[in-house]
């Protein structure tokens, strides 16, 4: 066996291990990304809820005008925006976050 021989063996054979290497971190982080997509869609699926559920009660008109329950609704609805902005961000993946936060900011003033 000549040392040509031998240097092509040797590349080959790292070329296959590090072929090997690669496979495997391709497969584990293609399953880590899978499992974190089916998360997020269950937690969108959660927020839709909570934010439905959340504007049927805000329908509901107040009977008593008191600061303390005006001041409650208010939160209430701002908690709703944030459901809203958070699963806004969650679906959005080709738009940055920050843009979407500005726009919220903007629709708000």
């Amino acid at each position: 066996m000549t040392l040509a021989e031998i240097i092509l063996s040797s590349c080959l054979l790292a070329s296959i291990f590090l072929l090997g290497i690669s496979v495997y971190f391709n497969v584990k982080h293609g399953k880590l990304i899978l499992k974190m997509i089916d998360s997020i869609e269950a937690s969108l699926d959660v927020l839709d809820t909570r934010y439905e559920s959340i504007s049927e009660i805000l329908e509901i008109p107040l009977f008593y005008d008191s600061p303390q329950i005006r001041q409650v609704q208010k939160d209430i609805v701002n908690c709703r925006d944030a459901i809203l902005l958070t699963a806004n961000i969650l679906s959005n993946v080709e738009t940055s976050s920050d843009d979407i936060i500005a726009e919220e900011v903007n629709e708000e003033e």
